[in-house]
């Protein structure tokens, strides 16, 4: 008993949580530790000194040296505001009329080319950093080009999502309309921003891609890589939990679901132990493919033929013959009785 009694008592020491007023009150006044009321006056200045020699001591995890990092704030007021050009109406605080559209848009992409500029500028300026070789005006002549060609993408951009957001509502009988589509559909903030992040991530330009894919994956719970390629009318029901790795490749009028990995399976290593980079690694799916929810496909070797049917949960990391269905052999329920022996089901 005594013994049960000790181990009790240690569990509510361990789980503090689920203390009760009194426990905790009474917990506190056995701590009897009180604080100085002098702190900050005699002990912070011995913090800062601590925390700048982790500073010095772990240079690599800080970044003290005067020169600019891509601005994460920046980088999602621009998006939000492209959203708001793709999607007047729909995205942005103000909603422009008719007669004022012309200086909504001229206003507008004013503002991102000028931020997206800087941004991406000091990203270039990073790589040049890095390697040592460039000088300032070749950042700034090639963030010029970059930033023109992106926002030279947006009509194509907006024509293809327009494909994307009739797929979601084609494909969901649950969808009402296609203004409850655009404004309520994760699948379209994220497809939508990582078609942004590609046209970037296929010019060169380093750490703006990924920060603004994994803001769409906060925000989503979808998680796709700004490398990855995607074709037409791609619709990504519900969504939470989906990721598409860097060298996945994705076809024309491809549906998947929730939980849905298109992953790596192994990577290689050189002769140091690093990663090799820069290798096809993810699956390749055709045309017309249904991936149903919590399926894991993995590996280069991996391809998913035209027209293939995925079944849910299943796991994958060979080809798949176009125009085949894959699902898991039904499983046996098992009930449990304590009056009776235990019966198997099988479930068809």
């Amino acid at each position: 008993m005594k013994h049960k009694k000790e181990r009790s008592e240690r569990v509510i020491e361990d789980r503090s949580y689920a203390l009760s007023p009194e426990q905790l009150l009474e917990a506190f006044m056995k701590e009897g530790k009180q604080m100085k009321e002098d702190w900050a006056e005699k002990d912070l200045p011995r913090l800062t000194e601590e925390v700048l020699n982790s500073y010095e001591k772990d240079a690599e995890f800080s970044h003290l040296n005067g020169k600019d990092l891509p601005s994460k704030t920046v980088i999602i007021d621009v998006l939000n505001d492209i959203l708001a050009v793709l999607f007047p109406g729909y995205h942005g605080k103000a909603t422009p009329t008719r007669a004022k559209t012309r200086l909504f848009l001229g206003s507008k992409l004013s503002s991102i080319q000028n931020r997206l500029l800087g941004e991406v500028e000091k990203s270039l300026k990073y790589v040049c950093r890095l390697i040592q070789k460039c000088s300032t005006d070749v950042c700034r002549a090639r963030s010029l080009v970059v930033v023109k060609e992106v926002l030279e993408k947006i009509p194509e951009i907006r024509e293809v999502m327009k494909g994307d957001i009739r797929a979601a509502y084609d494909g969901d009988p649950a969808a009402k309309s296609i203004d409850e589509v655009i404004l309520s559909y994760p699948c379209v903030v994220a497809i939508a921003i990582y078609r942004i992040s590609h046209e970037l991530y296929v010019r060169g330009v380093p750490l703006i891609p990924r920060m603004m894919n994994e803001y769409a994956h906060s925000i989503t719970g979808i998680d796709i890589h700004p490398g990855a390629k995607i074709g037409k009318n791609f619709f990504i029901d519900h969504g939470t939990g989906v990721v598409i790795g860097e060298t996945a490749e994705i076809g024309d009028n491809v549906r998947i679901y929730q939980g849905v990995t298109l992953g790596a399976m192994s990577f290689l290593k050189d002769e140091y132990g690093h990663l090799v980079k820069g290798l096809k690694r993810h699956p390749t799916v055709k045309d017309n493919v249904v991936i149903y929810s919590g399926a894991t496909i993995l590996g280069e070797k991996a391809i998913i033929g035209e027209g293939a049917t995925i079944g849910g949960n299943v796991w994958i990391t060979s080809s798949i013959p176009p125009w085949t269905t894959v699902t898991i052999v039904p499983p046996r329920l098992v009930y449990k009785n304590k009056k009776k022996a235990v019966t198997h089901v099988k479930v068809y």
